[in-house]
């Protein structure tokens, strides 16, 4: 007979769900498929079903699988399953995947030389990055993700298999993982997905008795009718409808003897109810007699080593051969009891999980004791370091063997080095296990551990509470240096969140406990931690206070060889140096670069880089250091700070007028930083994709833009300024409607003096007091003040500012002062050629009014760029001024290709098209007029004009008309 049912029973809509995804990826309609059930119902039968269909297809296939020994190794089951894959085609040389290597060297160990010492990527991170390698993978026809066990995976793989289930819509990719209906990460997270409709949820139902006679007819090699009814009535009784236990079942009967082989059939030979073990422990520890006595040791003792099993730590435990063990494996496999892992090359697992379970269960504990210690001891003799993948093993097999504090000390271990390996949830999980199981002696120093790792999670409360219960007094309490450091890091934690609270707390904790003199060390981080408080929301410290401790921090730490303190401390100084000028806050920064790199600190190092880039690209418009914060991010694995670096990448070609590269980064990095739910760099990218349309005249796009910014997140933005000033009112400029963009500009400069801040893109410093000054509104002593604020040094601002002391300058009779100030503009700030334009067209307003300089060559300028760049109203405007200057300029009389087909055949021509696309915004006529600086009565004929020709009942019609051709 056959150990297993050849084909799979009863199960016919689960594999026509998979065919039918599987079939789907070739559009993109990539999804994830869940089967929950209890153990031995079928779960991983399926998912080899669909794996094979997968292969039929030539699609590239992964899989791994969670289990017990492997719960506190982060990413375990992705590595196998990558693994699976790569060790016979060997690595995607795809260059797409560049900018992930870093990141997937976590679970690609031939990429692992790429990755970074000392960042510990998030598992958002990597999960942007696994997603982005499945596409790669699943380009051609699709690929298909398959990871069993999902309920023993790692917290850090649930949360990267979350993360894929969310954004698999669109891509090429099958993710088909099973779990079993126990309380848990893993049940919530299907539930969860089931929910929100991303997932299909397939729960495995028990066979009924019709199916139990078909898997009973496969094992046997007949026909369902030629089972003996009995035989059926049995297993269905005793089974449960759990395929597992029908086979199992079935073999004993076989085995036995009550079940016996009688020409091409079979019939009951003996008393059914007598024959069939009560439990298929006994039928199990039966076949397991049968064996030779080597085999049967081996099996016991792998069964101690969890569902899976590595021939290199059998080998360890025994000493025997890697030869003999592998005729051992092969022995035991044959009676079905242990299958080669598909997931790994040296991995053996037992035929399901049951089976090592009922195998245990059958052992008396005293020898199930003494198996396990001895497994304990020898892997100990063998790596008395204990290296990372058998500290968990060693711990299981410590309490398999009676030792709990033991184990205790093993699980402590495996957190701590999970928390020194940013798996935070993991070391939670570890060193949880750890404290419940320590002795009195060892819980201090395991909660202790806890209380970092909680902290580090991000569950303050938990943290708190932690730390709270740690006695204060007696041969168990923490020394006074351990504790200054638990409430210190405690202080850090809760002022990151902003609780003000809770860091007083803990800080007047860490103070009461110093001595005097009190331990610079500690003083300094407690300082960098009152520091930053004094920034929070409504808490009211003077800022050279704050700047002194934060000084005096980076001094002691810097002594004291502290350098992340010392780091945190210059980044503070850097922020609070910008209300000074850049060149301090530029000093600071450079500080905290050499620190960084002295130490190899590398977040440190991009964080600053990042800032050095910002600022100066801010003061002179060169992005050089932002492309090189943006290379280290990427070196680094740090995808949401290289996202960041992207964004002022994407700002800065913006500013250049470099408009499809804005677009490329924004099209790029938009929607990964939605996925990775990087708020921040994805409220900067829709900014930058309002700001890309506002600096081309485009408001209906800038205000879909500017909507999908405040559905990302409504809390108030220290990003208002620039929404208000660089986009909003720079979009109105170009409409020629000044009203509008002072009062964009009024509004921005009210939010600043609400909510102080030192992003300087609002206009306040540039553009603002240029058009002050063009209207006649503000004086020298105006400008004076703008020119005196730090902002002033930034590029952007500067080129309005030049152009503000030109008007003032012609008004004052010093007209060629003025003009040569004009010129050194147009030179100097050429990288800005939005800008520069818009400036000329508004200082040659001023110059005709005050009679200086050139201002028909600036209009003329002017105007080309503009009407080259399709923004008819400034154009217009140039042009209108001409006129008024008593200069003849000739009608621009281009543009008919802009004009939709339907509307050129009926002879639209291109100004009345320009009065058509105005008409989107149902606008007036003076409104039009306004834009198109033309008259009203001209707007008037050119509408009659345009109901006449698209045959238009009224002015409503044209403009539902005017929407559905020019939306955009």
């Amino acid at each position: 007979m056959h150990t297993t049912a050849p084909t799979t029973i009863g199960r016919e809509t689960e594999l026509g769900l998979f065919r039918r995804v599987l079939t789907g990826l070739q559009d993109r309609a990539g999804h994830t498929v869940l089967l929950v059930g209890e153990a031995g119902i079928g779960k991983s039968r399926l998912a080899g079903e669909c794996a094979g269909q997968a292969e039929s297809l030539g699609l590239p296939v992964l899989r791994g699988r969670g289990s017990p020994t492997s719960a506190g190794m982060p990413y375990r089951p992705l590595i196998e399953a990558l693994n699976s894959r790569f060790r016979v085609t060997g690595v995607p040389q795809d260059p797409e995947l560049e900018p992930y290597r870093p990141a997937l060297g976590r679970v690609i160990p031939e990429w692992r030389h790429t990755a970074v010492p000392g960042y510990p990527e998030s598992a958002v991170e990597l999960a942007e990055a696994v997603l982005r390698l499945l596409a790669v993978l699943g380009r051609d026809r699709g690929c298909l993700l398959v990871l069993e066990d999902l309920h023993e995976a790692d917290s850090e793989t649930i949360a990267v298999v979350d993360y894929l289930v969310d954004n698999l819509a669109g891509l090429p990719v099958l993710l088909a993982a099973t779990l079993r209906p126990e309380p848990g990460a893993a049940l919530e997270l299907a539930r969860g997905a089931e929910r929100r409709r991303v997932a299909s949820l397939a729960t495995l139902e028990p066979l009924g008795a019709p199916q139990v006679g078909a898997l009973a007819a496969g094992c046997l090699d007949l026909r369902a009718e030629q089972v003996p009814a009995a035989v059926v009535e049995r297993l269905s009784t005793l089974s449960n409808g759990n395929p597992y236990l029908v086979e199992e079942l079935l073999a004993e009967m076989v085995g036995s003897g009550v079940l016996r082989r009688d020409g091409g059939g079979w019939r009951v030979t003996g008393d059914l109810a007598a024959a069939v073990p009560v439990s298929v422990v006994s039928g199990l520890r039966q076949r397991l007699a049968q064996l030779d006595p080597q085999v049967r040791d081996l099996l016991l003792l792998a069964a101690t080593l969890g569902t899976r099993f590595s021939i290199g730590t059998l080998e360890l435990i025994t000493g025997h051969s890697v030869r003999l063990l592998l005729d051992q494996l092969a022995a035991a496999a044959a009676s079905g009891f242990v299958v080669p892992d598909p997931t790994a090359v040296d991995q053996y697992a037992f035929r399901h999980a049951l089976t090592a379970e009922a195998l245990l269960a059958g052992l008396p504990p005293a020898e199930r004791a003494v198996i396990a210690r001895r497994a304990a001891e020898a892997v100990l003799a063998a790596d008395p370091a204990v290296s990372d993948d058998r500290c968990q093993l060693v711990a299981r097999l410590r309490l398999l063997g009676g030792d709990e504090a033991g184990a205790a000390l093993l699980y402590a271990e495996a957190g701590r080095r999970a928390l020194a390996g940013g798996a935070s949830a993991t070391a939670v999980r570890l060193l949880e296990r750890a404290r419940g199981l320590a002795a009195p002696a060892d819980r201090t120093a395991v909660t202790e551990s806890l209380v970092h790792a909680t902290a580090e999670n991000g569950q303050l409360d938990r943290a708190l509470a932690l730390a709270q219960s740690l006695p204060d007094a007696g041969a168990d309490a923490l020394d006074i240096e351990r504790r200054v450091a638990l409430h210190t890091r405690l202080a850090w934690a809760a002022v990151i969140s902003e609780r003000a609270a809770d860091t007083l707390a803990q800080v007047a904790a860490a103070r009461a406990q110093l001595g005097d003199p009190s331990d610079p060390r500690h003083t300094a981080a407690l300082a960098v931690v009152e520091a930053h408080l004094a920034l929070l929301p409504a808490h009211g410290a003077e800022t050279a206070e704050t700047e002194r401790l934060a000084r005096e921090a980076a001094e002691v730490a810097e002594r004291e060889k502290l350098p992340v303190v010392a780091c945190q401390a210059w980044q503070l100084l850097a922020l609070l140096a910008r209300e000074r000028g850049f060149d301090d806050a530029d000093a600071c920064l450079e500080r905290m670069l050499a620190v960084a790199e002295e130490h190899s600190l590398p977040v440190w190092r991009v964080e600053a880089l990042l800032r050095l880039g910002a600022n100066a690209f801010l003061r002179s418009g060169d992005a050089r250091r932002i492309r090189e914060a943006r290379d280290a991010a990427r070196d680094l694995g740090a995808l949401a700070l290289a996202q960041h670096a992207e964004g002022l990448l994407a700002m800065d070609a913006v500013q250049r007028a470099d408009f499809p590269a804005a677009q490329e980064i924004i099209d790029r990095c938009l929607e990964p930083s939605a996925r990775m739910r990087n708020l921040g760099g994805h409220r900067y990218l829709l900014l930058v994709a309002a700001t890309l349309a506002a600096h081309q005249g485009r408001r209906r796009q800038m205000e879909r833009e500017l909507l999908r910014f405040d559905q990302a997140d409504e809390s108030t933005s220290f990003l208002m300024p620039v929404l208000l000033g660089l986009c909003r009112a720079f979009c109105a400029l170009l409409e020629e409607n000044r009203t509008q963009a002072l009062a964009e500009l009024a509004a921005a400069a009210a939010w600043e003096d609400q909510h102080p801040n030192m992003f300087y893109l609002s206009g306040r410093y540039g553009l603002g007091p240029l058009l002050a000054v063009v209207g006649g509104t503000a004086d020298r002593a105006a400008y004076t003040a703008a020119l005196a604020a730090p902002a002033a040094a930034l590029a952007w601002n500067r080129q309005f500012l030049v152009l503000t002391d030109a008007v003032l300058l012609g008004r004052e009779g010093r007209g060629r002062e003025a003009a040569g100030l004009v010129d050194r503009a147009r030179q100097e700030f050429r990288g800005f050629p939005t800008g520069r334009h818009l400036g000329l067209r508004l200082v040659a307003e001023a110059a005709l009014a005050d009679g200086w300089g050139e201002p028909v060559a600036w209009l003329r300028t002017a105007e080309e760029y503009f009407h080259q760049a399709g923004v008819r109203s400034v154009a217009g405007a140039c042009r209108s001024l001409i006129r008024q200057a008593g200069v003849p300029v000739a009608q621009r009389r281009t543009g008919r290709e802009l004009i939709p087909e339907g509307l050129r055949s009926v002879g639209v021509t291109p100004r009345e098209f320009d009065v058509f696309a105005l008409l989107v915004e149902r606008l007036g006529n003076q409104d039009v007029a306004q834009r198109l600086s033309i008259s009203p009565r001209t707007v008037e004929k050119h509408i009659a004009s345009l109901l006449h020709k698209t045959g238009s009942a009224n002015r409503a019609e044209l403009c539902r008309l005017a929407r559905a051709l020019c939306g955009d």
